[in-house]
């Protein structure tokens, strides 16, 4: 498990998005290469090129054998679009909008000879990959997100703390293979508990 004191601070600052380093989510992903080798990986609470998940992802992207990325984020994020921007603009907080990434292949094509997260800007821009403004705001709860989810394999992502219980549901509700680094109280939920136990 990662350490949680970060996570810990955030919750009790009321921080609701708080994303997750890349060496915590290293150490944990290792344990499930074999699993996600041909899946559909959704991170449906990532802002694409914020997030560490959706960046461990596409670096990884074929020695993990994906067949498909789909990352998603919220409208609404304090933090989102704050690295980089995939619309070559600075987009202000109350007019940023959720989008949805779909990484299908990814190739050396900016031929330096490494496969990064260049080479993915690159093929979000050409190619078989695909960037899209979402319709609704990027909640993951929304159909257009449910719709996504329905596409996938395994979740993997770092959920809202604040809504950890109905992320679990709606996984569960569509019977879905879920990895989540979340807050470690989480596990004492009435609702989640039972869902060790079984």
């Amino acid at each position: 498990m990662a350490k949680n004191k970060a996570l810990q601070e955030a919750a009790k600052a009321r921080q609701d998005e708080f994303y997750t380093d890349r060496a915590d989510i290293e150490r944990e992903m290792k344990y499930y290469s074999e699993a996600f080798r041909d899946k559909v990986i959704l991170c449906n609470c990532d802002d694409p090129y914020e997030s560490e998940f959706f960046k461990y992802f596409s670096d990884l992207f074929n020695p993990l054998g994906l067949k498909r990325l789909i990352a998603t984020c919220y409208a609404g994020s304090p933090i989102a679009q704050q690295q980089l921007s995939l619309f070559d603009t600075e987009i202000p907080a109350p007019e940023r909008k959720p989008y949805c990434a779909v990484i299908e292949e990814v190739r050396d094509y900016n031929g330096d000879g490494a496969v990064d997260l260049r080479d993915v800007e690159w093929l979000l821009r050409n190619g078989r990959n695909t960037l899209k403004i979402l319709q609704g705001d990027g909640d993951f709860r929304s159909q257009e997100c449910v719709e996504l989810l329905k596409q996938a394999d395994i979740v993997v992502t770092n959920p809202p703390f604040s809504l950890i219980r109905e992320f679990i549901a709606l996984m569960m509700n569509y019977n879905k293979k879920f990895l989540i680094i979340a807050n470690f109280n989480a596990v004492t939920y009435k609702e989640i508990f039972p869902l060790f136990m079984k």
